[in-house]
């Protein structure tokens, strides 16, 4: 299946299979030769580092930020394990043998910064920062203990962040985007409790989780209890389109956690319903706050529906990115253990890749992995899902869900703020290094 199938698969149809190009006045262009898998018999396939054949095909899409390009054109040929750059005007290439073609991309193109992002909206931030120990005031001196561990735990804030972009991106007047913003990390820090519990996991971002210090119970409790301080706070708000997103995301995001446990020890899982998974309970809460930061603000139609498939694309592209460092990354990196999905049984779309496509050893070791719930063999296992195409694969998808949502930059007048909701886009991929 072609990564253009792989979009499609969760309601985002590109037209002709083909590039978005985004509108040229705030961006330089950069063509990214994309590769997908094809007949090493069929004609116009090109060989790369690991000696597999893929097809190649034009994609285009402008950005401000890749400022080291140049004001031409430059071809950059990304594969599974090397990566090229040619110059357009005397067709020369250089090729490196690095392991990461990220990694390579980075010293021909600046890398997004997210401190300069933040810094955009550095005010609004600080005032977010204030407004969440306020509101987790609590009488219960448990709550705000867990509470506040939790929230100052060192998490990125990407979702309030996205909520703020958004509000100065459709040039909202006023304080509301506060408020809405601070309700965005409340529901997503409730996530964080109630995954942590249900995955048994002991470490998050780099320290231990809640509940491996206080127990499963507290941990449980005081996800509702942010749950509802976050719905009082949309209440105040006063805004019924706001509470009907945010309420049906929340119903979605739940199902989407009991399906992803509906499946775990699953081998036999699909893609389509490991991308279901990924929306429901990754991407909803991106598109959400996404979503209800344009309805705050915006009252064009065309414009906050791409606003909300922005952030779907986005948070699909970010947890695509995510399981991808599970086989590709380090436990520093990832603030958790490596293994730990395997040992949990957890199916992503690597191990499908891997289960679908690598030699039948292969596909019985990681198989059976799944089925034991077992890291024992994980460092095997990942060698499996590399040999298999399995990490170029979900890179693969991982930048095309990004791509989709630099693409909804379009329909915003050119600001700052637009330019940097698509380096966002670019940093969520950038991990791929």
């Amino acid at each position: 299946m072609g990564r253009m199938q792989c979009a499609a698969r969760i309601g985002e149809r590109c037209d002709g299979g083909c590039a978005h190009t985004m509108a040229p006045d705030a961006f330089r262009t950069l063509t990214w030769w994309r590769f997908l898998p094809t007949n090493p018999n069929a004609g116009g396939a090109l060989a790369h580092g690991g000696g597999e054949r893929y097809t190649h095909k034009a994609y285009r899409y402008c950005r401000s930020f890749w400022s080291s390009v140049g004001e031409g054109e430059a071809t950059v040929r990304l594969g599974a394990r090397g990566f090229v750059r040619q110059d357009p005007m005397t067709s020369a290439t250089s090729a490196t043998s690095a392991p990461n073609s990220f990694a390579q991309a980075a010293e021909a193109t600046a890398k997004p910064s997210l401190a300069a992002i933040f810094d955009l909206v550095r005010q609004d931030f600080d005032r977010v920062n204030e407004m969440i120990p306020r509101q987790l005031s609590s009488r219960i001196p448990l709550v705000e203990e867990i509470g506040r561990y939790i929230v100052e735990g060192g998490g990125k804030r990407l979702r309030p962040l996205i909520v703020l972009l958004v509000a100065h991106a459709t040039r909202f007047r006023g304080s509301d985007h506060i408020r809405l913003a601070t309700v965005i990390e409340f529901l997503h820090t409730a996530t964080l409790l109630h995954d942590d519990m249900v995955d048994n996991s002991s470490r998050r971002r780099g320290r231990a989780t809640a509940n491996a210090r206080w127990g499963n119970a507290a941990s449980v409790l005081v996800g509702d209890f942010l749950y509802s301080r976050g719905f009082q706070l949309m209440v105040q708000l006063g805004n019924a389109k706001v509470m009907a997103i945010i309420a049906d995301a929340t119903n979605v995001i739940a199902e989407g956690e009991v399906m992803q446990l509906a499946c775990i020890g699953k081998a036999a899982m699909l893609e389509d319903e490991y991308l279901e998974v990924v929306r429901r309970k990754t991407a909803m809460l991106f598109q959400a706050s996404a979503h209800t930061g344009a309805v705050l603000c915006a009252d064009d139609a065309d414009t906050i529906d791409a606003l909300r498939r922005y952030g779907l694309h986005f948070g699909m592209a970010y947890q695509l990115v995510d399981d991808w460092l599970d086989y590709a990354g380090d436990s520093e990196l990832m603030g958790k253990n490596a293994g730990d999905d395997l040992a949990e049984g957890k199916v992503t779309l690597p191990l499908i890749h891997a289960m679908g496509h690598g030699c039948s050893a292969d596909a019985r070791l990681v198989q059976c992995a799944i089925e034991t719930r077992s890291a024992r063999d994980f460092h095997a296992v990942a060698a499996a899902v590399e040999r298999s195409g399995g990490l170029a694969y979900t890179r693969q998808c991982a930048i095309e869900q990004a791509d989709l949502a630099l693409a909804q930059m379009r329909m915003l007048p050119p600001s700052p703020y637009r330019d940097a909701l698509g380096e966002l886009a670019t940093f969520a991929v950038s991990r791929l290094i």
